[in-house]
């Protein structure tokens, strides 16, 4: 389901079509890009769910006092999401690529992938396609853009 998503999100980022407009054709299309049925409907539903965080209420999200949050992970979210992926999302929230809505936004995104492990890669690209379906977002994906293709050039200390 995952490859079928960057699939998806790598062939119509910059395109003007809406992807849910001729479904069937959406559906051929992956079929004959070897992708098999049943993955292609979780796939398409998950991006439904991630469409609608245009148009939902973030008030399931929001906290009274967003400044002293702080993110603790059940035990199945540490067993789903590495250390390093964890770190990932502490230091993008941290930077202001995310914050406390948008980092929850990625946590139920990722709750509903059918992945027993997330690696830190795919939680990247997940961030990527929230951030993209966010009003006022735009800064933050572009920073999130960087934070995936950019290269660093020398090492950090």
């Amino acid at each position: 389901m995952f490859d079928i998503l960057l699939y998806l999100f790598e062939n119509y980022i910059h395109s003007e079509a809406d992807i849910f407009a001729e479904q069937n054709e959406l559906t051929d299309e992956l079929l004959r890009a070897g992708f098999n049925k049943p993955e292609i409907f979780k796939a398409l539903d998950w991006l439904e769910q991630l469409a609608d965080l245009q148009h939902s209420d973030e008030s399931p999200y929001l906290i009274t006092n967003p400044k002293d949050a702080v993110r603790i992970f059940t035990d199945s979210e540490c067993q789903r999401l590495s250390a390093e992926c964890r770190g990932f999302l502490m230091f993008i929230e941290q930077i202001g690529v995310i914050n406390n809505v948008t980092r929850e936004m990625v946590m139920d995104c990722l709750a509903s992938l059918d992945k027993p492990t997330i690696s830190l890669e795919d939680l990247k690209w997940i961030v990527l396609m929230i951030l993209f379906n966010v009003p006022g977002s735009e800064e933050a994906y572009e920073q999130m853009e960087d934070l995936i293709f950019d290269e660093p050039s020398e090492l950090l200390h």
